[in-house]
């Protein structure tokens, strides 16, 4: 595979692309991000991407999940607006919900799907409906990712400006190869899927390398081995929606998140070690993060 020109992403580039708060802002001019995640069993995932999101300044945060979860996730965050989702029989989101749905994404200003959604039948339909006919910025993580495994084509056929956050197996699904392979030329695989599919592709792991649908690179230095557990994924998609939501970009919108979402996770590590530390910490240390930039 040919070289691939790069840069580094630095706190100057978060601080340059994420707008300050204005002094008269209100929850109306500050986003309103809807995201589509959870499934029985994987009800925590629903609730980092949703805690993410809000610490990361979303003027409103919509959250359709399974009704079946509804009651687990509302008494542990008060600040989230919640879509109780028909279900099937297994705790996942029906596909009947994708026009529901459809509508409710007009009404925000970007969506985060995937997180914990669960692969079947249903939610590759509803997937698939959100991917063909959502007009607004969506962002494809983790499950949703493995719905269209099979068929990443699908992508070319978006309206919307997509970002996809795939882990390196979730990024070999999508090509069918191994995740060893990935990860052995990992900035030209995410180039050359950027390039070829028309979507801003966050490949996840040790110096997470975000690449644009123009060819553009960026490589992220912040981040440790504690990241390294389940939910820390989540973490990112809620981060980089809100931003998306907010008006950022999404090509800055993802490269900005992975950075303080690395970020983030260096500060959790300060507090408590590599050995110790939650997804639910680095929520807690995205203040520090965004100061540390700069924001607050």
């Amino acid at each position: 595979m040919e070289q691939v020109n790069r840069e580094l992403t630095d706190k100057n580039f978060v601080k340059r692309n994420i707008a300050p708060r204005p002094i008269d802002a209100n929850k109306g001019t500050m986003g309103t991000l809807l995201s589509i995640c959870g499934s029985y069993g994987m009800a925590g995932a629903a609730m980092l991407e949703a805690k993410a999101a809000l610490r990361m300044g979303i003027g409103l945060h919509k959250c359709a999940l399974p009704k079946s979860i509804y009651p687990i996730v509302t008494a542990q965050i008060p600040e989230s607006v919640y879509i109780p989702l028909s279900e099937t029989d297994y705790g996942q989101t029906s596909a009947d919900a994708a026009s529901f749905l459809l509508e409710e994404a007009k009404k925000c200003s970007a969506v985060v799907i995937g997180c914990g959604l669960s692969v079947c039948d249903d939610t590759k339909q509803l997937v698939n409906s959100i991917i063909e006919n959502c007009t607004k910025p969506l962002l494809i993580d983790a499950d949703a990712l493995n719905c269209i495994a099979q068929n990443p084509e699908i992508l070319k056929s978006a309206k919307a400006e997509i970002i996809i956050t795939p882990h390196p197996g979730e990024f070999a699904r999508l090509i069918n190869s191994t995740a060893a392979k990935v990860n052995a030329n990992r900035e030209n695989y995410a180039r050359k899927f950027a390039l070829k599919y028309g979507v801003v592709t966050v490949l996840k792991g040790a110096g997470t390398v975000t690449a644009s649908p123009e060819g553009k690179l960026l490589v992220n230095r912040t981040g440790n081995s504690g990241m390294a557990t389940g939910g820390s994924g989540d973490v990112l998609a809620g981060m980089a929606g809100s931003l998306l939501a907010q008006g950022t970009k999404p090509f800055e919108a993802a490269a900005a998140a992975v950075y303080l979402h690395g970020l983030a996770g260096d500060i959790a590590a300060e507090k408590l070690g590599k050995i110790s530390m939650l997804p639910s910490d680095m929520i807690e240390c995205i203040p520090e993060a965004l100061r540390r930039c700069g924001l607050s």
